[in-house]
């Protein structure tokens, strides 16, 4: 299987990272739809604006943060098929999960990527 990879929408975009996904709810500031080359922007598979707001990207939430936004994922309607899409596009070649948070250590796309590779485990 290829691999499932992480990215701030705010570097470049280049062919290895395959299948480009954004994962954030809101449009990153100073991004324009051309630059982003985006395959697909997934709304729905984000936090809930109510855990974003809370979060706030505080490092001493994360922990807290991570648990409540596993328990969205695991009763979000659209996880099933979410995971469903990723597993064809990797069945293609790479995919690329986008966002723009600036903390690449402590951010909701660690959290999506761990929950998604635990699924295609399954």
């Amino acid at each position: 299987m290829n691999e499932l990879k992480m990215k701030r929408i705010y570097e470049s975009a280049e062919p290895t990272d395959g299948t480009r996904i954004l994962v954030d709810r809101l449009w990153p500031r100073g991004i324009s739809k051309e630059r982003a080359a985006l395959t697909r922007w997934e709304k729905e598979i984000t936090p809930s604006p109510e855990l974003r707001k809370w979060f706030g990207h505080e490092p001493e939430r994360f922990a807290t943060f991570t648990e409540l936004y596993r328990k969205e994922l695991d009763a979000n309607p659209a996880g099933d098929g979410f995971v469903s899409e990723i597993r064809d596009f990797l069945n293609e070649g790479d995919v690329t999960l986008l966002y723009a948070a600036k903390d690449p250590a402590c951010n909701h796309v660690l959290v999506l990527k761990d929950w998604i590779e635990e699924r295609l485990k399954r």
